[in-house]
């Protein structure tokens, strides 16, 4: 398996702020209020990532409990799927704010979606990066102590 690419990620975000704005041009005004509750469930699976990846990285590294490798190729995949799919839902929701942040003055509920396309963004980018810190501490150390890529033994170790 190999990292997650920034140029994945980014590319994926424009093409969907693309797509929603250009969805939203048509049927905008039949939709209703944006809501919020994608915003905690973003942050609470960021945080968890987070935690996730600074146990993974110490366990790895001989501090604690030692770690299976199956746990830490599923805890691999776990965040490179949710760095993808939280540059996909930041890349709709930057797009909605896009779309919004235009007419702002017209009403309540422009005002509205933006504040919760804004934060959905925020708690999105949370999200990819504690996914990318997650990927990180899931890589085998080397004997610098830097993280190789995930699946690589570490250097002098016999296959």
């Amino acid at each position: 398996m190999k990292p997650t690419r920034a140029r994945t990620l980014a590319l994926t975000a424009v093409v969907c702020a693309v797509g929603m704005w250009l969805l939203l041009r048509q049927v905008y005004m039949s939709l209703p209020l944006l809501p919020w509750s994608g915003v905690p469930a973003l942050g609470v699976l960021a945080l968890a990532e987070a935690v996730c990846g600074r146990s993974v990285r110490a366990r790895l590294r001989g501090r604690g409990t030692p770690i299976p490798p199956i746990a830490v190729a599923r805890l691999a995949a776990l965040a490179k799927a949710s760095s993808l799919a939280a540059a996909f839902i930041g890349g709709l929701a930057a797009g909605f704010l896009i779309y919004v942040a235009g007419s702002l003055d017209k009403s309540s509920a422009y005002r509205s979606d933006a504040f919760a396309s804004g934060a959905t963004l925020g708690a999105a980018a949370l999200l990819v990066a504690a996914a990318l810190y997650l990927e990180y501490g899931c890589r085998v150390p080397t004997s610098g102590g830097q993280g190789a890529e995930p699946g690589v033994p570490p250097v002098g170790s016999a296959r």
